[in-house]
């Protein structure tokens, strides 16, 4: 079923990477409850909404589209609908947000049942795909490095040096120690060991403890927020969403698109600049953003953190069905999981890593030609320094076809590129982003 010879895989690799993608990830289930309770949305409704949407989403990946790429509700896009769109519309409720979201999956499964989505992959220029890749990889490089307060906020520079004597800095320090020198000796699944190691280490200098326990059962105090697609339809209409449910579908087709592409290259899936069952690929998060919707969390996207599977050897469906077993487990196992997951120094130092195969597209960019290299240039840079995988494509796509443009080199470019640079300048200049 998933083809592991013709992948050059086994099971055990696909199993290693599949548990390798869900440590890294599943921080997920704490994060997304945590901003989406800001907006009023009770924590276990979204714990237990949050691990819906990515069994459902990563089980239509395994099992429809065969590919190692883990899908969740994204981070950027839950604060967008906490403080933009419920903290920033007076009259807004949680609920009718997540009729907006509702109402923007459907239109995104529409969509993905098109061959638009599967045409903007094969659309987009091999530079800039290099330059999503390698943009990816710095932005999760740098996250990871924030998190563990290695780089910290700086009054001048923005960012600094932090303070590396604290106790998680060390710990990232030794983790990251760790998980490189088992690389480097070549061991099979580095990432996940070098976790479980630091996890230990971690345990018994205190800093990783189970106050609560380790088993809670997963609960949905409202039940279902959408039942009615009537009923949000007329919820969007009657408070005039429609920026909100366009900015929805923009940033979630641009960061499911960019991250599928940086994970299928750094994989080594893509044959001749296309993606293979792009367009059930590229159902999975338009269903898991539905039927999330409808349970009470934000849009789903292809996680960036599944790039950690791929390092591990990850090739198949398998790895994300592994996934999303882990998930279904998770949801019992709340208070293990909070606990695990709230420690970033756990996961930050094969997240680094991760980040650092991921900047190897940069030596496949051609650097002589301005027209293609600053285009590319510009998306890697803008990802980490505006903390949004979407910014980044969207800046790469607005000039892109400008320098192709004042060159001459209009023909060269994609009919559909010059449509999402107009749309992308469009959110940019008039939409909240």
């Amino acid at each position: 079923m998933f083809k592991l010879k013709e992948n050059h895989t086994n099971v055990k690799t696909e199993l290693i990477a599949g548990i390798t993608t869900f440590f890294t990830m599943v921080y997920i289930v704490v994060v997304n409850p945590v901003i989406l309770a800001d907006a009023g949305v009770p924590f276990n409704q979204v714990f237990t909404a949050t691990i819906i949407a990515a069994v459902v989403g990563t089980l239509w990946m395994a099992l429809f589209a065969n590919y190692p790429i883990a899908i969740a509700p994204g981070m950027g896009l839950n604060a967008y609908f906490a403080y933009s769109v419920v903290g920033g519309h007076q009259g807004i409720s949680y609920q009718t947000a997540f009729a907006a979201v509702f109402i923007a999956g459907i239109i995104f499964v529409i969509l993905s049942l098109t061959p638009l989505r599967e045409k903007l992959i094969e659309a987009i220029p091999e530079n800039l795909k290099h330059g999503i890749t390698a943009g990816i990889g710095l932005f999760i490089a740098f996250i990871s490095l924030r998190l563990t307060k290695i780089i910290t906020a700086h009054p001048t520079n923005l960012v600094g040096l932090g303070d590396l004597h604290t106790p998680l800095a060390v710990l990232t320090l030794i983790g990251l120690a760790i998980t490189l020198i088992l690389m480097a000796l070549r061991v099979n699944g580095a990432l996940f060991f070098g976790m479980i190691i630091t996890g230990v280490i971690a345990f018994f200098t205190g800093q990783l403890k189970f106050d609560k326990g380790f088993i809670g059962f997963p609960t949905l105090p409202e039940g279902l927020i959408v039942a009615n697609p009537l009923t949000a339809m007329t919820d969007v209409i009657h408070h005039s969403l429609y920026a909100v449910v366009f900015s929805f579908i923009l940033v979630t087709i641009f960061d499911t698109t960019g991250t599928m592409i940086g994970v299928a290259n750094q994989a080594g899936l893509m044959k001749n600049n296309k993606l293979p069952r792009a367009r059930k690929a590229l159902l999975s998060d338009s269903i898991a953003t539905a039927v999330g919707a409808m349970f009470g969390t934000s849009p789903t996207t292809a996680y960036i953190e599944s790039t950690s599977g791929v390092a591990a050897g990850g090739r198949t469906g398998l790895t994300s069905l592994t996934v999303a077993v882990l998930f279904i487990l998770a949801a019992f196992f709340g208070p293990l999981v909070s606990a695990v997951s709230g420690l970033p120094a756990i996961t930050a130092p094969a997240l680094i890593i991760v980040g650092s195969l991921m900047m190897g597209s940069i030596a496949k960019i051609r650097w002589d030609e301005l027209d293609e290299a600053f285009p590319a240039f510009l998306t890697i840079l803008s990802m980490p320094l505006t903390s949004s995988i979407s910014t980044g494509i969207a800046l790469g796509f607005i000039s892109y076809p400008i320098l192709k443009l004042a060159k001459g080199k209009w023909r060269e470019i994609h009919p559909l590129l010059y449509v999402f640079a107009i749309l992308f300048f469009i959110q940019l200049a008039f939409l909240q982003h």
